[in-house]
């Protein structure tokens, strides 16, 4: 019955995650890691990094990784099918409705209100990814890491995928002789 607390789970997550994959990862941070101990820290944020260095939705890549983990190819279709059916639905059923009031102030609002909600949500996740790497590989090598990513993406434009696969890169020849 575990295909169940997968679908409901990954369900919820992708109803409420209102802006897409990026919204909904904290949502289904909290109920893969603290609500249902499928995955650790360390192992949602291997599976989140790795997520994103491959191609496609980050939600819909989560969601096979973690129901197939958890309950084999039920668990992966139960998952899977929790995050599409909800955006598939609601752009088939709410897009003419959309477009008829795009330019309500009301709908503009709540769409503009929303977004410091979904940056707060991305920064405690944030935050909680740090302090797990922090206590894996040290401050030093943690904030590191972290401002060569940002020179890298921000500065120097590099593709995050490339970024990524040299973090893995960096990981397994020097972090692995550390840790």
């Amino acid at each position: 019955m575990e295909w169940i607390e997968l679908f409901i789970s990954f369900f919820v997550a992708n109803v409420l995650g209102y802006g897409g994959g990026p919204a909904s990862i904290p949502l289904m941070y909290d109920e893969v890691v603290t609500r249902r101990a499928w995955l650790s820290d360390m192992d949602f944020s291997n599976m989140l990094a790795l997520g994103n260095a491959l191609p496609g939705p980050i939600a819909t890549k989560i969601a096979a990784f973690v129901g197939y983990g958890v309950s084999g190819w039920a668990g992966f279709t139960s998952a899977l099918a929790a995050t599409v059916i909800p955006s598939a639905a609601a752009l088939i059923l709410l897009l003419k409705l959309l477009q008829k009031y795009r330019t309500s102030p009301v709908v503009k609002g709540m769409t503009l209100l929303v977004q410091p909600v979904i940056a707060i949500m991305m920064v405690t996740l944030t935050w909680q990814m740090g302090k797990s790497s922090m206590v894996s590989i040290g401050t030093i090598q943690t904030l590191g890491i972290a401002a060569v990513a940002f020179w890298a993406m921000n500065i120097r434009k590099i593709h995050p995928a490339l970024v990524i696969v040299a973090a893995f890169a960096y990981g397994a020849i020097v972090l692995s002789h550390m840790v």
